[in-house]
């Protein structure tokens, strides 16, 4: 389409900004063989039809797509149309022009700068607008706006944080992760954003790696039930689910983590796995097909020395064997670090390889000509570039994009930040707290007439709760922000006991000159926020490298206070706290229970929820346990000190079963 065109219809756009949806979606004199593209063709008659003629001049898909099949839409498109269906941007880089020009098949992320996060309505603003643009274009296929929600919408101010995975497996309910998955789908469909990167089915193997709570458990079986159990519940709201990261994930080797644009430890590292181990991986994405998970992202590790993003026979596997129909993506500008000696190269390697569309937040146009030059210099398949396409637009096709757009008719299930999602929420984050240790006569509660002391960072942090990816990458806790709160969306643990205090009929203590007058010190300790590679680390210690600061002197008050201690730990993994053991009563691991952890914890501490939690993964009492690889440890996955026989605490037929067995038999 003419430049000048393109220029007439960003004014339409401008003119009728929100109102453009209410105009007509179907134009009924066009025909298939009038959908526009960069060149000039042919009607049965033999005159040439000009695109400007036949279509709309407010945003719509192109009428000559009704009723047609994905493959049938493919084959009328240009190589360039289908190359930039492949490719996917960052909402940062690109701008509405771009979209006009190009119609790129998807948009990613969110602007790590701002804090608070958009609002909802600014997210509609924002999704709407690049839709308007797209559906401005000579393709005028709708594009799909996608974003991590790990643990909820995260990228957004106003709505619950819910607890991480490693929470949920803890929990290891799936009706509630169901629940949890039709919430976040709901709120998903409010903000327009309709591709989840979720969930991730990683099996985290090694505590030390930095993106252990983005996983259910280290038990394949787990991660199976739970990421169903939270997929189904997102595609009940009809929004596209994204299984990773494949394959290997979580299988990485400590030491050998990528080495390219920051030397990571195990991180993005080499998966050693025999084929026993793959399949039982395949298993779990199997199950996930079968639910109907419409798109799989790539992990960014390599699997017995094989990058994921130019596995062929992997991604083959998942395709052809498990009957895998939609769309595999890879993950941020991964392709950038295989094996070609170029970019060029690489995106030719692993667009051979399978991958349909390709995460470019910044290279999304050069990946764009990249499949073209490829195609045309004979690198790249015609038949490998139709096959992408045309698996993208089925995904499209499937959540209704092309007949339904700017969302008008979707009707999420709740309302924004409902109530039942704090309920939800906060059930979920109170049955995952796993009790470690505990008194002989039982739990330590909060009972009336008792004098409580509150110590400890964890405490009075809104940010410490949540974790890693919450409104920004690495999150953030209240501390850094100078005490003020990173998350409004719940109280902290501090501000929860206080506010029921009254109703519970015992007392909360800060002021360390009262502390002789206290009957036990509640001390809140934990992790700072991480995620990723920088998430890493050596050592895995509460008062080591990622220990919120403030850990060690309050664990030190509390002991020379030589008050009863019942310790809670918000961390994204089970941190090294053999040193401590012996001077605490009673130990709960919170792991990162959200923006209703403090309201679950008085569930907890006074009794209203019973303990449910069990370790979702072994918890090791050194370094050099873990590093011997002989399944000795502290406490098994499946402990709860709640249960006194260690092997009624493990799943049966679960892989911690045996080694349950064995610690039980040596206590």
């Amino acid at each position: 389409m003419k430049r000048k065109l393109i220029s007439t219809l960003l004014v339409f756009t401008m003119v009728l900004g929100l109102a453009s949806c209410k105009m007509p979606q179907k134009h009924v004199e066009t025909t298939p063989s009038d959908l526009p593209t960069q060149t000039s063709y042919f009607d049965d008659s033999g005159e040439t039809q000009e695109t400007e003629e036949t279509l709309p001049e407010y945003p719509c898909v192109n009428p000559a797509f009704e009723g047609l099949s994905a493959e049938e839409i493919c084959s009328m498109l240009s190589l360039d149309e289908k190359a930039a269906q492949m490719v996917q941007g960052a909402c940062y880089r690109i701008v509405s022009e771009d979209m006009t020009e190009h119609c790129y098949g998807s948009i990613l992320s969110y602007d790590q700068s701002l804090w608070p996060s958009l609002t909802v309505e600014q997210w509609q603003e924002r999704v709407r607008k690049y839709q308007e643009a797209a559906l401005l274009s000579d393709t005028r296929i709708p594009y799909i706006y996608g974003n991590d929600f790990l643990h909820g919408i995260n990228c957004a101010s106003g709505c619950v944080i819910f607890p991480h995975n490693i929470n949920l497996g803890a929990a290891d309910d799936e009706a509630l992760t169901f629940e949890m998955g039709v919430l976040t789908g709901s709120e998903m469909v409010h903000t327009g954003m309709l591709w989840d990167f979720s969930p991730c089915v990683a099996a985290a193997q090694d505590p030390r790696w930095g993106r252990t709570y983005e996983s259910y458990s280290n038990d394949e079986s787990i991660v199976k039930r739970l990421a169903s159990a939270y997929s189904s519940g997102l595609l009940s709201q009809g929004v596209v689910v994204c299984a990773k990261h494949y394959l290997g994930d979580g299988y990485t080797k400590y030491g050998t983590g990528e080495k390219s644009d920051a030397q990571r430890i195990i991180d993005r590292g080499d998966a050693l796995m025999t084929e026993d181990m793959i399949n039982n991986s395949l298993d779990t994405y199997k199950a996930l097909v079968d639910a109907g998970v419409q798109s799989i992202m790539l992990s960014h590790s390599s699997v017995n020395g094989v990058k994921m993003h130019e596995n062929a026979d992997l991604i083959r596997r998942i395709k052809e064997d498990y009957g895998f129909e939609g769309v595999i993506l890879s993950d941020w500008e991964s392709v950038h670090n295989c094996s070609g000696e170029s970019f060029e190269d690489n995106m030719i390697i692993c667009v051979n390889a399978g991958i349909d569309m390709f995460m470019e937040p910044d290279s999304y146009e050069e990946a764009r000509r990249c499949i073209v030059r490829g195609v045309e210099d004979g690198r790249i398949p015609v038949e490998r570039v139709d096959d992408a396409v045309t698996r993208i637009l089925k995904m499209k096709i499937d959540c209704g994009l092309f007949t339904d757009p700017f969302g008008d008719a979707r009707e999420p299930s709740y309302e924004w930040n409902s109530e039942h999602s704090h309920e939800v929420a906060r059930e979920l984050a109170a049955k995952s707290m796993v009790p470690l240790k505990l008194p002989e006569e039982g739990p330590m509660k909060l009972e009336a007439g008792k004098k409580v002391f509150v110590c400890g960072p964890a405490a009075n942090d809104s940010g410490a709760l949540c974790g890693g990816w919450t409104y920004i990458w690495q999150g953030m806790t209240d501390t850094d922000l100078d005490g003020t709160h990173w998350c409004d969306e719940g109280p902290t643990i501090l501000e929860a006991l206080q506010a029921n205090q009254a109703a519970g009929g015992y007392e909360i203590i800060t002021d360390k000159e009262r502390i002789d007058e206290c009957d036990m010190v509640l001390l809140c300790v934990g992790e700072r926020p991480y995620a990723e590679w920088l998430g890493d680390t050596e050592d895995l210690k509460l008062v080591g490298q990622f220990g919120l600061e403030g850990n060690q002197s309050a664990i030190d008050f509390a002991k020379e206070s030589g008050k009863p201690t019942l310790t809670l730990i918000v961390a994204g993994r089970n941190v090294i706290i053999d040193e401590f053991v012996e001077n605490w009563d009673e130990i709960v691991m919170c792991y990162l229970p959200g923006s209703e952890g403090g309201n679950a914890v008085v569930d907890i501490l006074t009794g209203k929820i019973e303990f449910n939690g069990r370790l979702p993964m072994p918890y090791y009492s050194s370094i050099t346990q873990l590093m011997m690889g002989t399944g000795e440890c502290w406490l098994p996955a499946g402990y709860s000190a709640a249960v006194k026989n260690t092997t009624e605490n493990v799943p049966e037929g679960s892989d911690a079963s045996e080694t349950a067995e064995t610690t039980a038999s040596e206590d």
